[in-house]
């Protein structure tokens, strides 16, 4: 019997299984897709992650981030930029140092299809981490001190907690009966890599533009050219016409969008689209069952609050849960009443902030505008809201 069953060997699940094995536990776990090894390969996230300090330093504590810090980019600046019209035409500019909040550098990008080989790697090696790619949940029958778990391959386990690791769709949480609530936005997000003319010089940056925001994030160089990870959200409507446009069409509405910021700009990966929405769990926790990451919620991908949330999530469980009997009820409760607030605040205020930038209303543009001036220029208030940025408490309260 492993002390702990993890559903879903994403990179929430993987950094999760290699905390929990530091604690000393016993981990399972499993995923149907291994991960791709090439960001051409079919399944491979294009996707990456500005990995925040607060999570690398929950990476530190797993044993992990000395094995990613070889393919990451320091973030030493954020750029905003507010912009208005097609083509776009630029109204406001600020720049966000990581100085003003004690940091040498906002945080690290990583390729999330590298990070997610990398890590596979780590955990089967790793003596405490039983690793089983290809293979996913089936069902689970929770007792009183503990849960049989039966995979896709038929193999039964018996663990003492189950956790849900496995994306939006959970198949663990529909076996544990926990809803979700759903906002949709009629977007969607294209994520890629690009290379570009002109070096990023480690400055990430958020183009504000009606339909939603895109944002680049620095890669290192591709083949020898400067490179940029990009997430671009756009209206259903304009995103479909952008999917059926040619590359020569989508590279230049790619250059309108980015007001040639980097100069000309091309993608170097496929393209991957998938709608925006937020979706959160009605319930963190169930009878020796407990979520996190996309499992637990899904966020418009804004200020690299996805992945960081979920190792939040990651962090908050691992200090609550008790080696003794990790799926006792009272640890389950006291890390859902932990997280539970956070992402509720943090889901609403990405919610309000997603509606703001893809607004093409004059009105909301101009408070956009204003705000941004206001949110940079007055220094305290510049401050508080880039540590809610970086994980601290939303609500404000010491």
């Amino acid at each position: 019997m492993s002390d702990v069953f993890i559903s879903g060997a994403g990179l929430a699940g993987m950094i999760l299984a290699a905390r929990l094995a530091q604690r000393g536990l016993s981990v399972t776990i499993c995923d149907p897709a291994p991960p791709p090894r090439d960001a051409d390969v079919a399944g491979s996230d294009l996707r990456s992650t500005a990995y925040l300090d607060p999570s690398r330093q929950v990476l530190e504590a797993a044993g992990l981030w000395a094995d990613l810090a070889p393919h990451a980019m320091p973030l030493d600046a954020l750029q905003v930029i507010d912009t208005t019209g097609w083509p776009p035409v630029e109204r406001e500019r600020r720049v966000f140092r990581p100085d003003d909040v004690g940091l040498q550098s906002f945080g690290w990008n990583v390729p999330n299809w590298r990070a997610r080989a990398v890590l596979a790697d780590r955990l089967a090696a790793h003596p405490g981490v039983d690793l089983r790619l290809g293979t996913g949940f089936r069902e689970m029958l929770a007792r009183d001190t503990s849960v049989l778990v039966t995979l896709d391959d038929g193999t039964t386990l018996r663990t003492r907690l189950v956790v849900g690791a496995d994306g939006r769709t959970s198949p663990v949480r529909e076996a544990a009966g926990i809803d979700v609530r759903t906002t949709r936005y009629s977007q969607k997000a294209f994520a890629f890599a690009a290379c570009h003319d002109l070096p990023h010089e480690n400055v990430s940056t958020e183009i504000y533009n009606s339909g939603g925001a895109l944002v680049t994030v620095p890669l290192p160089d591709h083949n020898g050219r400067p490179t940029s990870a990009i997430v671009w959200m756009d209206e259903g409507r304009r995103a479909r016409s952008l999917e059926a446009a040619g590359s020569d069409a989508f590279a230049d509405a790619l250059g309108h969008r980015t007001l040639r910021i980097l100069g000309a700009m091309r993608p170097v990966t496929q393209i991957r689209s998938w709608p925006v929405v937020t979706q959160t769990a009605t319930r963190l926790a169930a009878k020796r069952t407990v979520l996190v990451a996309e499992a637990a919620h899904v966020l418009p991908p804004i200020g690299a609050q996805g992945l960081n949330t979920s190792i939040a999530d990651i962090a908050a469980l691992a200090l609550a849960i008790d080696p003794a009997d990790p799926g006792a009820q009272a640890a389950l409760d006291r890390y859902a009443a932990a997280r539970a607030r956070d992402m509720r605040l943090r889901s609403t205020a990405i919610d309000l902030f997603n509606r703001l930038c893809r607004s093409g209303n004059p009105l909301v543009q101009g408070v956009r505008r204003t705000g941004l001036g206001a949110l940079h220029d007055i220094a305290p208030l510049r401050i508080r809201v880039m540590q809610a940025g970086l994980g601290g408490d939303l609500s404000g309260r010491r």
